[in-house]
């Protein structure tokens, strides 16, 4: 469905719903980034105190793998909400960030690092 689906579809749906609610009054900058911490400390829960592979192991029970995929959807719905209420162009705006990005870590330097990109040193 993500093919079929685009942003300005999910965007479209997150602020039906909103108005349909009344919520735009709760909506604030703020209060929507502080959602989405909230909701991506909710995700992490899931994996604290694991290990790499504990962790990915979540996935294969599919009872875990429903909860963990309901707080992607939280975090996305908040981050969404963000974008939409304030006219935030996300494939602009991710585009803008990938370029950066590559700028910071070239492949050459960072290719199989974890290094942060002022740390990454040349190869």
């Amino acid at each position: 469905m993500d093919e079929e689906t685009t942003i300005d579809d999910l965007k479209r749906d997150v602020k039906e719903f909103c108005e349909k609610r009344d919520w735009d009054q709760f909506h604030n900058p703020k209060n929507l980034a502080t959602a989405l911490i909230i909701e991506s400390s909710e995700l992490l829960e899931h994996f604290r105190w694991d290990t790499g592979k504990d962790a990915e192991e979540r996935f294969r029970d599919s009872a875990k793998r429903e909860e963990i995929e309901e707080e992607v959807a939280d975090v996305l719905y908040f981050l969404i909400r963000l974008a939409q209420m304030y006219d935030i162009d996300i494939s602009t705006v991710f585009d803008r960030k990938m370029d950066k990005n590559k700028e910071k870590y070239p492949v050459e330097k960072a290719k199989g690092s974890a290094k942060k990109y002022d740390e990454l040193e040349e190869q």
